[in-house]
């Protein structure tokens, strides 16, 4: 089995061979080589929603622009360099692609620190971490902490149409949960827009019209309930109208 310093010699090889060469062979072996690295990458930063094969490719694509941009004359093993290319691509990823609601670049990185370290420390106690052990892990604030696993539901977007509890037996969407516009804020914003207009009517202008437009009463059975002719109803909502009209025309 090839020592470490083995495969890193072998990698620049490659590495030369393509970027001095163009040869296409060596640039596919470099990446079958490190096809196994680019997948514990994926592994590493998948979210139980993100399909890990895609993850994969997203890290391929970061492992071939290293390829692409590696300095074989460097010092440095190509490993060192490939990991946090490969890391950068799948970060852009999740900025650009995975959020279901806006959320700042910063937070987003906020986000993915905490869920590796919730994971690292899980497997090292046992159990799932406190807000405080994480905070403590990543040298942040609690809040910090509190605000990132806060952050984190903004990933997903679940439809409105989705059953809340699981089967479609259940019965109730979203949707179904969601509160309905009530038509009548409506009618409270026309009346505090009207309101000061209609005090500038007499009283019985204002009976008419309540009567007329709000119980919905017809011209006969207001003149009954008035007391005046059915004539005089009709006179009397068209002076009040032409008043409110006028009135609303001046205060505009």
């Amino acid at each position: 089995m090839a020592s470490a310093g083995e495969r890193a010699l072998a990698d620049r090889r490659l590495l030369m061979r393509w970027q001095r060469e163009h040869d296409q062979a060596a640039r596919d072996e470099l990446v079958a080589r490190l096809m196994p690295l680019a997948r514990r990458m994926a592994r590493r930063y998948r979210r139980a929603e993100e399909p890990l094969d895609d993850l994969v490719q997203v890290a391929v694509l970061g492992l071939v622009k290293a390829i692409d941009r590696f300095d074989p004359e460097r010092e440095t093993a190509f490993s060192s360099y490939a990991v946090p290319t490969m890391l950068g691509e799948l970060k852009r990823h999740f900025r650009d692609h995975g959020w279901a609601v806006h959320v700042p670049r910063g937070m987003q990185e906020r986000v993915m620190a905490v869920d590796g370290a919730v994971r690292e420390l899980s497997g090292t106690l046992g159990r799932s971490p406190s807000a405080v052990e994480v905070a403590a892990m990543l040298e942040v604030g609690e809040e910090d902490v509190l605000e990132a696993m806060e952050a984190s539901t903004a990933y997903e977007a679940v439809s409105l149409e989705s059953y809340r509890f699981g089967d479609q037996g259940d019965g109730e969407t979203y949707a179904d949960s969601v509160g309905t516009e009530d038509g009548r804020f409506e009618l409270v914003e026309y009346e505090a827009t009207i309101a000061p207009v209609l005090r500038a009517l007499p009283a019985r202008d204002r009976v008419v019209l309540h009567l007329r437009f709000v119980e919905d009463l017809t011209q006969a059975e207001i003149a009954d309930r008035v007391g005046v002719s059915q004539m005089h109803v009709s006179r009397l909502i068209r002076r009040a109208l032409d008043r409110l009209r006028a009135v609303a025309e001046r205060t505009a």
